[in-house]
């Protein structure tokens, strides 16, 4: 067992390595440049779109574009945003987190591509709902079936990993550590939980995450803007750690690429989930109007998770110090940070986000992994076998030590990336097209509001 792990560590390290993370954030500034730097331009424009229903109501989906959105961030905001942060600067220091804002700068041209063309080329299934995201953009746009298979079984896989059992693992052990509570115990609640939501399909999972997500959110948030008033002070010191130790002789050792460089933007990769096509299988269910409608939503995904989020833990992390004490583990970083600065409040902070977050993925990554399922298998009736040995999962993870699943999901979430990448960069042209669309309508409905308003 232990040849085995330390094979696939070096498969997951190989595939994480340098030419993987330069072809994603090179993919990001290409279609950066191609759209117009469009995360700058339309960014107000997009947040504003989260809480419009207005182009939602009568077009074709499943779910309101609102509930695309927190559906997709239901699966992205899990132990990235608190320990994958930590990680990061563990293993590249305060630097870290300035690569992480820049990986998910143009990452939000990702993201925003990515649901561009999961909407335009989303289909209808046996039961009339919508199925999309890169497996079909892949064989309808790109006319490679193949590739559209191996995103598929890829993302089925890590589903069941890095979407499930890992998480859930993650929510067992704080509740055993902060409260007490037997792994199994929270195994069967968090199973039956899983089974009420994810059972009840898209739709379900659509209801809840609109409501867990926001909440999960602010509380975290809210938390954190606590400890940024408080130390107020501390803050410009903060931020000019973070840029001095990101271009800093230190930042630059490692080979080809500095630590900071690489841990960054692999952190930042993995909690945003850019690049990676999770996300556009959420896009391709919203009920919208235009791709690039709902496109311009999805692109905040990447903005609340890293620049928001992301970036709570890590400037409370940077102010705190504790990153310099090295007897502290990552997964002990964020604790030992809120610590701090809230004293044995602090622990508790992280351990009820860290519950919120790790559960929310759950839902989030069961959609994803029965859609790449749904792919695979046309015959709806065995969907019920995938939701069903999902749950199953969630139990397992609970309370079974995952460290192999971790790094075979590592693998699986690199090997979808390759195909999803392929995609988005054979098909920009048609994220120019649809990005002109949009940018005509927006302009067209300006207009008319204005002409509205001078009646």
């Amino acid at each position: 067992m232990e040849a085995l792990n330390n094979f696939l560590g070096n498969v997951s390290s190989f595939l994480w390595g340098i030419p993987l993370l330069i072809l994603i954030v090179g993919t990001g500034i290409y279609l950066t440049v191609r759209v117009g730097f469009l995360q700058i331009r339309l960014l107000p424009t997009a947040l504003r779109l989260v809480f419009s229903k207005k182009h939602d109501k009568t077009a074709e989906g499943d779910i309101s574009q609102f509930q695309a959105l927190t559906t997709a961030l239901a699966a992205t905001v899990g132990t990235g945003n608190i320990v994958g942060v930590a990680t990061a600067v563990v293993l590249g220091g305060p630097g870290a987190i300035f690569w992480m804002w820049f990986s998910a700068f143009f990452g939000m041209a990702t993201k925003y591509s990515e649901a561009i063309l999961a909407v335009r080329f989303r289909v209808k299934d046996s039961k009339g709902q919508m199925a999309g995201g890169p497996m079909y953009y892949l064989e309808h746009g790109l006319k490679q079936k193949w590739l559209a298979v191996l995103f598929a079984i890829f993302g089925a896989i890590a589903a069941f990993g890095i979407g499930n059992g890992t998480q859930s693992n993650s929510v067992a052990g704080v509740v055993k550590s902060t409260f007490g509570l037997d792994t199994w115990i929270t195994g069967v609640v968090l199973t039956i939980f899983t089974a009420l939501v994810i059972l009840g399909g898209i739709k379900s999972i659509g209801n809840v995450t609109a409501i867990f997500v926001p909440v999960m959110a602010l509380f975290y948030l809210l938390a954190g803007i606590i400890v940024m008033v408080m130390n107020i002070t501390a803050i410009p010191d903060a931020f000019a750690t973070i840029f001095k130790m990101a271009f800093s002789a230190e930042a630059a050792t490692g080979g080809a690429i500095g630590a900071a460089i690489r841990y960054g933007i692999a952190r930042g990769v993995f909690s945003n989930e850019a690049g990676l096509g999770s996300a556009p299988i959420a896009a391709a269910a919203a009920r919208t109007d235009l791709p690039g409608r709902q496109a311009l939503v999805s692109m905040t995904q990447v903005f609340l998770d890293t620049f928001l989020i992301c970036s709570i833990t890590g400037v409370t992390i940077v102010m705190s110090g504790m990153y310099k004490d090295t007897s502290l583990a990552a997964n002990q970083l964020t604790s030992a940070s809120f610590g701090h600065f809230l004293g044995n409040f602090g622990p508790y902070v992280v351990a009820i986000g860290l519950i919120f977050f790790a559960s929310s993925t759950i839902f989030g990554w069961a959609y994803y992994g029965e859609k790449c399922f749904q792919y695979l298998f046309k015959n709806p009736s065995l969907l019920i076998i995938y939701r069903i040995a999902f749950v199953i999962m969630v139990f397992i993870g609970s309370v079974v030590s995952l460290d192999l699943i971790w790094t075979f999901s590592d693998i699986t979430n690199a090997l979808m990336a390759i195909p999803n990448l392929i995609g988005l960069l054979g098909l920009s042209g048609i994220v120019v097209y649809e990005t002109k669309r949009i940018q005509d309508k927006l302009k067209e409905e300006k207009l008319a509001a204005k002409a509205a308003k001078s009646i």
